[in-house]
């Protein structure tokens, strides 16, 4: 009878050292993963555009039938933008016809500012951003041209520069369109996850 008991005692401890054990090496895993995510939230977005030194441009009033942001939830849904100059003109052209890769590129981040933009006037300060949750870029380009997705790299690396290298990044797609309105050459709109 000591004897079962004694084993039962045994294989309890064991039971309790194995489940420290699994419980240890997760908090370990999850430790590991946790720095990146803390500095990202620690830092905060406003903070790394002064660190960037990057200006939102100005937001001018919509002229159809839609309104920039509408939040649901814990869910922005920021309506598409084209580029605008540091001046507030539109930038015009075709990807892969008057303009190089590298032009519709810079044309994306262009649009990323402006989308940050329109974010901070609806959230009052881009800190309530949680995460990218997803974007759609579409570029007006010539039908041989196939670097959509490196064009909307721009406004995607410009994301990563503001909220991080995880919160950052989200579901993506990048399709090449025919024409664009007022034939700008970058089109894009997001989602975000913000905070209530």
């Amino acid at each position: 009878m000591n004897d079962v008991l004694n084993r039962r005692k045994w294989l309890e401890r064991g039971a309790w050292l194995t489940a420290g054990a699994v419980v240890g090496v997760s908090g370990v895993r999850w430790w590991e993963g946790t720095p990146l995510v803390a500095q990202e939230a620690a830092t905060g977005a406003e903070a790394r555009l002064k660190e960037l030194g990057l200006e939102l441009p100005a937001n001018s009033a919509p002229t159809n039938t839609f309104v920039p942001t509408v939040q649901v939830g814990e869910l922005l849904f920021v309506a598409g933008h084209g580029p605008k100059t540091a001046e507030g003109k539109p930038i015009v052209g075709k990807v892969g016809d008057n303009l190089t890769l590298e032009e519709g590129q810079q044309a994306a981040r262009r649009v990323g500012l402006q989308l940050l933009s329109v974010v901070r006037e609806s959230l009052g300060s881009l800190d309530r951003v949680v995460r990218v949750v997803k974007t759609l870029g579409m570029v007006n380009c010539t039908p041989d041209f196939t670097q959509q997705p490196r064009v909307i790299n721009g406004c995607s690396d410009l994301m990563v520069e503001v909220f991080g290298e995880i919160n950052g990044k989200g579901a993506r797609s990048a399709v090449g369109m025919s024409s664009l309105p007022g034939g700008i050459p970058v089109e894009i709109e997001m989602v975000f996850q913000v905070r209530k």
